[in-house]
């Protein structure tokens, strides 16, 4: 699959997509101080800012989930981890592999949140291991982002046009 990047998401400056990365609705990447990476099978939703930092990157492993209206910024996002809707994740912060931050947490600069984690709150703590299924819903969550990608690749769906 290409990738799908709706019409009105903006990616600007040293941005990198892997494949089957989604970009949907109003998301916009910012690479101009440092490069953004975005690994294989990624979703960013609507409404998502991922910026940098003067030297700091911002890097999104492979099949992330981040979802909508999240700010991630100089952040590091490990692989199959999932970011809730209206999360803030700040400078030189660590989501490891398969954790889950709970919608609305601020994970503040330089927090590392361990692998298989789920995180939540303002400041983001941890609160306990992620189960194996919360896990499996997660990657699933991931393989439906691809799927609904190449779904609006293939034209299913259509802009809205008031008769």
């Amino acid at each position: 699959m290409k990738n799908f990047v709706a019409e009105n998401a903006t990616i600007v400056g040293n941005v990198t997509l892997g494949k089957e990365v989604t970009v949907w609705f109003n998301s916009v990447l910012r690479g101009d101080y440092a490069p953004i990476f975005v690994g294989d099978r990624t979703n960013v939703q609507d409404g998502t800012v991922i910026h940098v930092d003067h030297d700091i990157s911002c890097v999104l492993d492979n099949n992330i989930t981040v979802g909508h209206q999240c700010l991630l910024h100089g952040c590091k996002i490990e692989d199959g981890a999932l970011i809730g809707m209206g999360s803030i994740v700040m400078n030189e912060a660590v989501v490891g592999e398969n954790s889950m931050i709970g919608a609305g947490s601020l994970v503040t600069q330089g927090t590392v949140i361990p692998p298989n984690s789920l995180a939540l709150g303002r400041p983001a703590k941890v609160i306990r291991e992620l189960t194996p299924e919360e896990i499996k819903g997660n990657k699933e969550n991931v393989d439906h982002y691809c799927q609904l990608g190449k779904d609006y690749l293939d034209g299913k769906y259509t802009e809205y046009k008031n008769n």
